[in-house]
Order: C-alpha cells, then sequence, then structure tokens
C-alpha cells in the first residue's frame, strides 16, 4: 500500500524539521506536488519564511534533484544485485546506505554539486 502525502502530513514533517534543526535556518528543495502547492501549505510556508526558505524544482527535473544522486549511489552499492521478496530487508539495505552517504559530507554535497544548483 503506498502512503499518502497530504498537506497536514508535511506540515508534521516541516514542524519536525524545525525541531530537528533546532530553528536554525534551513533550504528545502520542493518539487510541484499539488500538495507542495495547496493554499494551506503556501500560507503555511509564509508563516516559516523566518527559518525556512523553499526553493522549487523546475517541472520533471531529476538532474536538478539532489535526491537523485542518493538514489544513484544507493543503487550501485546497497540495492545493487538485490532480488528481495521482503520489503522490510530492502528498506534495512536503504537505511544503512542512507547512513553512510550521510557520514560522508563530501559526497553529500557532491549530489548538490553534481545539479550545478547553487544555495
Amino acid at each position: 500500500m503506498m502512503a499518502t502525502t497530504t498537506e497536514e502530513s508535511l506540515i508534521e514533517f516541516i514542524r519536525e524539521l524545525r525541531r530537528q534543526f533546532r530553528g536554525q535556518p534551513v533550504i528545502l528543495l520542493w518539487d510541484g506536488l499539488p500538495s507542495h502547492r495547496s493554499k494551506l501549505m503556501t500560507q503555511f510556508l509564509a508563516e516559516q519564511r523566518h527559518w525556512l526558505d523553499v526553493r522549487r524544482l523546475p517541472a520533471y527535473a531529476p538532474d536538478l534533484n539532489p535526491v537523485e544522486g542518493l538514489w544513484s549511489n544507493l543503487k550501485s552499492q546497497e540495492l545493487a544485485n538485490h532480488c528481495q521478496t521482503h520489503m522490510q530487508m530492502v528498506t534495512i539495505a536503504a537505511r544503512q546506505g542512507a547512513n553512510r552517504v550521510r557520514s560522508q559530507r563530501s559526497l553529500v554535497f557532491g549530489f548538490l554539486r553534481h545539479t550545478g544548483l547553487q544555495l
């Protein structure tokens, strides 16, 4: 079953993001998901401008999305040649890969540099 992303779940995510970063400035790369552009979300984001800078990605531009570099990296290592029948095993492998990438700041910034985007 696929989880539905609602404005409410995204707002809760952003509130958790603020708690995690303890109110420090954050840049959020946002795509064109309808719930990212809704009236409720637009109003909520306007109230967060003192700490949250939202940058919108152009429509379908995977080459400008740094998370594509992450997925490519995971698929070439932790997720390479996986043929699992249990989603839990794939999830564990993906989390291990994300933790590996997280510990290598140069790799994370490399994904961003590859897009050519400037912060």
